[in-house]
């Protein structure tokens, strides 16, 4: 954790949150799950979050030391946000995602990555968050006169530019579960993390909830008698601004075909849209063996597998398969706040929901269609964010049943 990761896609790591539970097959053989079972020991970091059969138990402690740590980092990074952890993991309370939030808003020389498995959840939490709530929520050692100026940024920049919002998938089935809430959270770049890959996705057909399927590259929906531009009834909406695709690593790792990597790679290649390619994982394509016996050996020793389009992958450890994918590395990225011409503005942000400016009013979450606020509101929310530096804060960690 922290200033330094060998994670391919961010710089630096920031877990204010620990703790977890399973929501689906991409969780098996969790990486976060495997670390806090070395430390969770009596008196160690994870002490208390791993039930006795090794799994994550849904108990989540918040580590108040760590809270405030990006606002100490000078130099501009790109930090994922609780890779131990699911910031949207409903024994998460809001005040603890406020908290998170206003670290984020007062640090915008970062981009922080945040990936979640539970998009329901996030697209609630933003349903219900207020400017009020996330700059009352700024750490203490944050002047009066900075807590006050906080709520007119975050009003001025909602959505927050430095934030990627994204959602984990691992096959069809969880990718038509989430990306369509995440297509309706308002965010500066949304993303997908496709890791562990476990199956084919088509991102050119995902299915909209009770409609059509939809082409979240390019923002269309496939309807008779063909390709129809703009989701339908969603036409406000923005489709993926990135995609990262990685094969599982671990003891127990599963293949992954590379027809399911370049089907996504051509598909955002077409489409324009960045993609980064993380890792083949502990299996890599190989060529299949001279004897079929030997096929036969491996197969049965966990060290080969064949899938049913007869291509051959070998175990052969996550350093040696590495991370070329024909022959040469993929590590695009969307515009960010690193790039002088990125504009959110420029951007529509989300579908109608509440508009934060107005403490909980239905409103478009659109920079560029956020209200102009009066004098008066302005005074009122100040005066409220004036006293967030007298809030009492816990000590140490604290557990969240």
């Amino acid at each position: 954790m922290g200033d330094k990761t060998k994670i391919e896609w961010t710089d630096a790591t920031w877990n204010p949150i620990r703790g977890c539970s399973r929501v689906s097959e991409g969780c098996r053989n969790c990486y976060a799950e495997t670390v806090a079972n070395r430390f969770s020991g009596e008196g160690q970091p994870y002490e208390g979050l791993i039930a006795r059969g090794g799994q994550w138990n849904g108990k989540i402690t918040v580590v108040d030391h760590v809270m405030d740590q990006p606002l100490r980092w000078r130099r501009p990074r790109r930090v994922f946000v609780n890779s131990m952890s699911d910031l949207f993991h409903e024994n998460v309370h809001d005040q603890v995602i406020d908290r998170v939030f206003a670290v984020m808003a007062l640090a915008p020389n970062h981009t922080f990555q945040v990936l979640t498995k539970r998009p329901e959840r996030m697209l609630d939490y933003f349903f219900r968050v207020s400017p009020q709530r996330i700059a009352n929520a700024a750490p203490s050692r944050v002047s009066l006169e900075r807590c006050a100026s906080l709520l007119e940024e975050i009003c001025s920049r909602w959505p927050l530019p430095n934030v990627w919002l994204g959602v984990s998938v691992e096959d069809q089935t969880t990718a038509d579960e989430r990306i369509p809430i995440l297509l309706q959270t308002p965010a500066a770049v949304r993303w997908i993390s496709a890791e562990p890959l476990l199956g084919p996705i088509d991102l050119e057909h995902i299915q909209w909830p009770g409609k059509h399927k939809v082409d979240v590259l390019r923002r269309g929906a496939w309807d008779l008698p063909g390709w129809v531009q703009g989701f339908t009834n969603h036409s406000d909406l923005e489709g993926l601004d990135w995609v990262v695709v990685g094969g599982e690593s671990g003891s127990d790792a599963r293949p992954m075909n590379p027809d399911w990597v370049r089907t996504a790679r051509d598909q955002c290649e077409a489409a324009g849209t960045p993609f980064l390619f993380k890792q083949w994982g502990e299996w890599a394509p190989a060529e299949f063996p001279a004897w079929p016996e030997n096929a036969d050996y491996m197969t049965e020793a966990g060290t080969g597998h064949y899938f049913d389009d007869r291509q051959w992958m070998e175990r052969i450890g996550k350093k040696k398969a590495g991370r070329l994918l024909d022959g040469r590395t993929w590590d695009q990225y969307p515009a960010s706040v690193f790039d002088p011409t990125f504009d959110p503005a420029e951007k529509s942000k989300g579908p109608l929901t509440a508009d934060p400016c107005q403490n909980g009013a239905p409103g478009r979450s659109r920079t560029s269609d956020l209200l102009v606020r009066s004098q008066n509101d302005s005074a009122e929310e100040s005066t409220t964010c004036a006293g967030a530096g007298n809030k009492k804060r816990p000590d140490s960690a604290h557990n969240i049943n």
